[in-house]
């Protein structure tokens, strides 16, 4: 079976996945986008036992690494027993859900640093006039002042080959996804918060500075690192960073129960507040879920 284990960040989903993981006798793969770089984990709350997971510290933070790659090496591990699926990155896990097949292979690198260096030696407007003369259609879909859009946009048309997926393993799917009270999300929220940076996240940013990963490495766009990483460049106190760092996960916490709305064929797991510890009640929850596929896929 291919099982889904979706909802905010800080909702106890990892706790639920690895539950499900190890009733079911089912591999883990993570869907986050930034738990694939090396380097990131106390800011992105790596598991504490990564030897059951596929897809976690397979890029260095400076590389680019997007969601046709993450596919591909998806379909690298998936056994035709399934696996669970378990991550933020809701974009990840509704590709590989619903099978998406016009995705773009991944970029050429030297092509994405010579339409860099074009952008910086000949400006944007310029590139967007290109754009706009090859593909007017495409062009009026891109912000002309977004570089990296009409970048993209550019890159497209050099390299068209779609990206190349087998089908999903011959099992039932299921999506779950986590639904607790925004409240006590928050407090959630907040108290890991807290507990990631006393448990050493300046220092792990402070690492990867040293290391030469720069602010704007794609690693570094994961939520936190960039506002750490410039509070330790301009000398600033740490003390700010708490309710800084506390404010844009909730922000992104809401993007995710946003996204979760649109997902189709969610089916929600309501609960009272998020479980470190699967409960009783949340086990029987997703047995019945995962009885009633499973019935389905027999019929």
């Amino acid at each position: 079976m291919l099982i889904a284990i979706m909802g905010p960040t800080a909702s106890g989903k990892s706790s639920l996945a690895e539950w499900v993981a190890e009733e079911w006798n089912l591999p883990l793969i993570s869907a986050d986008a930034f738990m694939v770089y090396r380097g990131l984990d106390i800011g992105t709350n790596k598991p504490a036992d990564r030897t059951r997971y596929s897809l976690l510290d397979v890029a260095d933070p400076r590389e680019q690494f997007g969601l046709g790659e993450w596919l591909r090496q998806v379909y690298g591990v998936l056994t035709d027993r399934g696996a669970v699926v378990v991550g933020g990155t809701g974009l990840y896990i509704r590709a590989l859900f619903e099978q998406w097949t016009d995705l773009q292979g991944p970029p050429d690198p030297k092509l994405r640093a010579e339409l860099e260096e074009r952008i910086q030696r000949e400006g944007l407007p310029a590139l967007f006039a290109e754009l706009s003369q090859q593909d007017p259609e495409g062009a009026a879909r891109v912000d002309p002042h977004n570089p990296v859009r009409v970048r993209r946009a550019l890159e497209r048309l050099a390299v068209p080959n779609p990206l190349e997926l087998p089908p999903l393993p011959a099992v039932p799917t299921l999506k779950l996804g986590i639904d607790c009270p925004v409240p006590a999300l928050d407090a959630a929220i907040e108290t890991r918060c807290h507990q990631m940076l006393a448990g050493g996240w300046v220092e792990e940013v402070r690492a990867l500075l040293e290391n030469g990963v720069e602010t704007g490495a794609p690693g570094m766009k994961a939520i936190g690192y960039r506002e750490i990483a410039e509070t330790i460049q301009t000398g600033k106190g740490a003390e700010s960073l708490a309710p800084v760092l506390v404010t844009l996960t909730r922000q992104y916490a809401k993007r995710q129960r946003t996204w979760m709305r649109s997902e189709p064929n969610l089916n929600p797991l309501s609960i009272e507040g998020p479980q470190q510890n699967v409960s009783d009640g949340l086990k029987w929850h997703v047995r019945t879920f995962i009885e009633q596929k499973n019935k389905q896929a027999t019929k």
